[in-house]
């Protein structure tokens, strides 16, 4: 199910995401469409019996904080962002593309609340600016 909403973006935005899509052939709306669903999905409700980070062992809030993308994923991801600046993105590269994206902010999340939850237990020094 969508349903559709109007959204006041900043023009540097709005030209930011115009550019994407001109580089993609894609509309733009389906470039923010797919920009805040792959931003706000990580975000969903735990499922599947997944427990919170609170709940997690000090050794493993600090594996999660330390975990990166996998070096194989890593090097295809480097790759496809590559073709698309360049323009050169296959239809079937889109979808790895979207599927490794996910993939990496997915992982980036994790790793950011793993990492608050490791300092707000003293397991690490907080980040200085």
């Amino acid at each position: 199910m969508s349903a559709q909403i109007t959204v006041t973006l900043p023009e540097d935005v709005l030209q930011r995401a115009e550019l994407l899509a001109q580089r993609t052939g894609r509309p733009v709306g389906d470039i923010l469409a797919e920009t805040i669903e792959l931003s706000l999905r990580p975000l969903g409700a735990p499922t599947n019996g997944e427990r919170l980070i609170g709940d997690w062992s000090d050794d493993d809030v600090l594996a999660a904080a330390d975990v990166g993308l996998p070096v194989a994923e890593d090097r295809r991801l480097s790759e496809l962002l590559d073709h698309q600046q360049a323009g050169l993105l296959a239809d079937a590269e889109r979808a790895e593309l979207k599927a490794l994206m996910e993939m990496y902010q997915e992982g980036l999340l994790r790793k950011a609340q793993a990492l608050r939850e490791a300092v707000r237990r003293g397991l690490r020094e907080p980040l200085q600016p």
